[in-house]
């Protein structure tokens, strides 16, 4: 059975929804009257982000009513993921800083392994199926340690941030609705608590990675400079100053999608200059993996976002992608170079190498990753009947999506 989740797709059914024409929704997108149509068509993807908010924006809707997340779920492992989420939420709905819990104080040691492991290994290699089963337990535990163990209340506060830093990301990129907000609220109250710069700076970060549409990025995007100036005076500390860079890659991501290139070059630049000051090309704090390596990551990006296509595959080369400790970052690296080699047809070819690799690498988070979805879906249907054209055909279909 023909099942078509393209954005071009979805698009016309909420245009017609609407009742607009494509001549209007191009007007109040912004766009040519040809750039919609060709869309709605197949002939022309949807990969950057300012393009899909300004659509979402025309039709009144949230941009993942137009990115198809929860995207339909083709495999046993993306369900078993998704059904992780169905235990999360209850955690995330049942414990609130201070009120009592229900489960027994577990010996802190055992506690602590389970957040390491969780954030040097489950979380960066993107197993959403083993955050599913760890994280409710994880906030459990910390509720009761932070309750019922006086000696260990600071240490359990910044385990909530990293469980709830984790539970944003297991329901994010699983395309729920709310509780990535929700997640962020309770690292935020951990934060708070805490009352320590870094934490404080680490708990915007994790509020502002859910930006969502135009109105909520811009508010966002005054939080992270109103963030950025609180955290200056304490740049002494490399905690604050990991998440200081971290917090000008997101303010890059925002000026991109506004194709603004000397504000996202500022902060890239100002990421970078930090990265060169701290002693190592990859650093621990948070698993932010901030540093060198990862800034030029975000280049390859934020490239591809402000239209430099294939170009990007210059600024790929000075990645030292093999550096890289987290292979969410890796998927990623992968990801962006083969979204700007697609725009090229005569790098087609490595682009879809590229893509192969990212689903290789990180395979439940490309699947749910809308842009590298639509840039799959647009290279079938250019590709002809050869080994490239099989290769797509292959993970359009671990995606669940036809062209």
């Amino acid at each position: 059975m023909h099942t078509d989740h393209s954005i071009g797709h979805r698009l016309k059914e909420l245009r017609e929804w609407r009742g607009l024409t494509q001549t209007v929704l191009a007007d109040l997108a912004g766009l040519s009257r040809s750039h919609v149509t060709n869309i709605e068509n197949g002939r022309r993807a949807v990969d950057k982000r300012s393009v899909l908010e300004a659509l979402a924006a025309a039709l009144r809707v949230a941009p993942s009513e137009l990115a198809g997340q929860p995207i339909p779920r083709s495999d046993q492992l993306s369900s078993e993921a998704h059904a992780g989420i169905v235990a999360v939420s209850a955690a995330l709905s049942d414990y609130e800083l201070g009120q009592p819990s229900d489960v027994a104080v577990r010996p802190w040691d055992s506690v602590l392994a389970e957040i390491r492991k969780m954030n040097t290994e489950i979380l960066p290699r993107c197993d959403y199926i083993a955050l599913g089963l760890m994280v409710p337990k994880l906030i459990a535990d910390l509720h009761a340690s932070y309750n019922d163990d006086p000696k260990n209340r600071r240490q359990a506060l910044e385990g909530m941030i990293y469980a709830y830093r984790a539970a944003r990301s297991l329901t994010y990129f699983q395309g729920v609705q709310g509780l990535p907000q929700l997640a962020a609220h309770h690292a935020r109250r951990a934060a708070e608590e805490l009352d320590e710069p870094h934490w404080l700076g680490l708990a915007t970060w994790i509020k502002i990675l859910n930006t969502a549409n135009g109105s909520s990025r811009k508010r966002n995007y005054d939080l992270t400079l109103a963030t950025l100036n609180t955290l200056e005076p304490h740049m002494d500390s490399p905690e604050v100053a990991q998440i200081y860079g971290m917090l000008h890659l997101h303010g890059a991501l925002t000026r991109a999608t506004q194709k603004n290139r000397p504000e996202t070059d500022g902060h890239l630049d100002e990421a970078a200059a930090v990265a060169h000051r701290l002693p190592d090309d990859v650093n621990p704090f948070a698993g932010l993996q901030f540093g060198r390596t990862n800034v030029g990551i975000w280049r390859i990006g934020l490239g591809v976002e402000m239209g430099d296509g294939a170009k990007v595959a210059e600024t790929a080369r000075h990645v030292h992608i093999e550096s890289m400790p987290s292979l969410e970052r890796q998927g990623m690296f992968y990801a962006d170079l083969g979204r700007g080699l697609a725009c090229d047809k005569r790098t087609r070819p490595q682009a879809v190498a590229a893509l192969a690799k990212a689903e290789k690498i990180a395979p439940q988070r490309m699947q749910g990753n809308p842009f590298f979805r639509e840039t799959v879906i647009d290279l079938v249907r250019k590709a002809k009947h050869d080994s490239v054209g099989r290769e797509l055909r292959g993970m359009a279909y671990r995606m669940g999506v036809t062209a």
